[in-house]
């Protein structure tokens, strides 16, 4: 659809435009929708094999995709749906806490999947958002 703005961002965002051919972001309007974004390190594209680093860094990762997009970050996710395939009472409480740190203003809905796996080895968390951003 050649009348939408698509965002990617530098490192690992390029790598997978380049090699999967997929954008992180997209802009509808006054939205912001983003791929999924998993644990990888933006620079490396390696995915840590600490659960709760892998959660932070796709929290971080989500903040980066947005404002990529031209937007102000998580302050604007109103919906988050999250993947995991390891889900239990730790993984919630770091889901919680990334919550009340990237969104302290506010709480978006969420739906949280448990899943068998995921597009990349090692992944075990991935977040797709929706953001609003008013113009």
């Amino acid at each position: 659809m050649s009348n939408l703005q698509y965002f990617t961002y530098p490192g690992y965002g390029e790598e997978a435009l380049e090699k999967h051919k997929y954008s992180q972001a997209v802009r509808i309007g006054d939205r912001i929708e983003c791929s999924g974004q998993g644990g990888w390190d933006r620079a490396t594209s390696k995915i840590t094999e600490d659960l709760g680093a892998e959660i932070d860094q796709a929290f971080e990762n989500v903040d980066v995709a947005v404002k990529a997009a031209i937007g102000k970050g998580w302050s604007q996710v109103f919906r988050m749906t999250t993947y995991h395939v390891v889900l239990n009472e730790e993984i919630y409480v770091r889901m919680k806490m990334n919550i009340d740190k990237w969104l302290p203003d506010h709480k978006p809905i969420w739906t949280c999947i448990g899943v068998a796996k995921l597009a990349f080895p090692g992944m075990n968390v991935e977040i797709e958002v929706a953001a609003y951003d008013p113009k």
